[in-house]
């Protein structure tokens, strides 16, 4: 028996997730927050991880952590929060919540891979809504292919991934009043974009507002939180597994919510580079840049498969995006230093 004899073959026309080392690399590949943490903040956190029971497993359902989110993240009073390993475990949980026999996911496209992954994963329909060619929302063919389609599920990056767009919010809202089903608002870049559904969540009946930590400079916690009505959220958590998260993550994000300003900086000093480097990528020869409200850029350069490779033999680490995007690559906004070394050797690779 071969596994090729067992395997739903939707699983089987998948690739896996593909992660490429970093090693030694400038690493401009993963929208990751460049900066660490002050030096006197490690230490406090050192010593808070220190005194952490390794040995016994973490709180189920960590109260005071989704507590202090509530708080220090604006969600309206009413609303539950749910925590998830990443906010990838929490759009696949939306999914299999939703993924009755026939369901339909939709989102707009090119988007956020996991949303397609997890349709697969689930047994979901996926349908996917092209983007206009300058990669804004075409809120109308949306809301018209949604009439037919009825899905249960929608998708939502607010801004998007990978082009960093951030679609306007009344055209979203359109979305929403128009959906059968429940409508995800994906604000993984919200800190950059400085923009939100957050404070809209008591207005729409069937939306939830998806976050994670990671891009606000705690990739390495893997924290996601999912805000919305109770009547969604305790559906969501029969699916979630009891221990997702653990107690090293419980403990340091309890302790980092209350140095919430630490982050916030760092994130109005990658808005600042965000400012800086735009232009000068867009002054190199043959490249386009596509305007953006994340911590990315969405570049399009003559070959990117070549430049890709030029970029990596000089130590850069960027994101190729082929084949959806033959001819795009997508450059996390890194250090000043970072993204000196990134120009530099993009004039080379070029």
């Amino acid at each position: 028996m071969k596994p090729e004899d067992l395997v739903r073959p939707e699983i089987l026309a998948l690739k896996a997730y593909h992660v490429p080392k970093s090693e030694g690399m400038v690493k401009l590949d993963a929208m990751e927050n460049p900066y660490v943490l002050p030096e006197d903040l490690r230490r406090e956190l050192a010593a808070v991880l220190a005194g952490v029971e390794a040995n016994r497993y973490p709180d189920p359902d960590p109260e005071t952590l989704k507590g202090a989110l509530a708080r220090r993240m604006g969600v309206p009073a009413g609303m539950k929060v749910m925590l998830g390993n990443g906010s990838d475990e929490l759009i696949q949980i939306m999914a299999l919540a939703l993924a009755r026999p026939g369901a339909a996911m939709m989102y707009p496209a090119p988007t956020f891979v996991m949303y397609s992954m997890s349709a697969a994963y689930t047994g979901m329909k996926a349908v996917s809504v092209p983007l206009r060619e300058d990669f804004s929302f075409d809120a109308p063919a949306f809301i018209e292919r949604m009439k037919r389609e009825e899905p249960a599920l929608v998708f939502i990056a607010y801004p998007n991934n990978p082009t960093g767009v951030l679609y306007p919010q009344e055209d979203i809202a359109r979305v929403i009043r128009a959906a059968p089903g429940l409508v995800c608002v994906d604000e993984a870049y919200h800190v950059f974009a400085c923009e939100s559904f957050m404070g809209r969540l008591r207005e729409f009946p069937n939306l939830a507002v998806l976050r994670t930590m990671s891009k606000l400079g705690l990739a390495g916690l893997r924290l996601g939180y999912l805000a919305g009505r109770p009547e969604w959220i305790e559906q969501f958590e029969k699916l979630r597994p009891p221990y997702n998260v653990g107690v090293l993550t419980q403990a340091a994000a309890l302790l980092l919510l209350e140095r919430l300003e630490v982050l916030e900086e760092q994130a109005a000093r990658i808005r600042a580079d965000r400012a800086t480097l735009g232009p000068a990528l867009a002054a190199l020869p043959g490249v386009k840049v596509y305007p953006s409200q994340a911590n990315f850029f969405l570049i399009r350069v003559p070959d990117a498969a070549a430049t890709f490779e030029a970029l990596k033999r000089q130590g850069v680490l960027v994101k190729n995006l082929h084949p959806a995007m033959p001819s795009c690559l997508r450059v996390t906004v890194g250090t000043p230093d970072e993204n000196r070394i990134l120009l530099a050797a993009m004039k080379e690779a070029l």
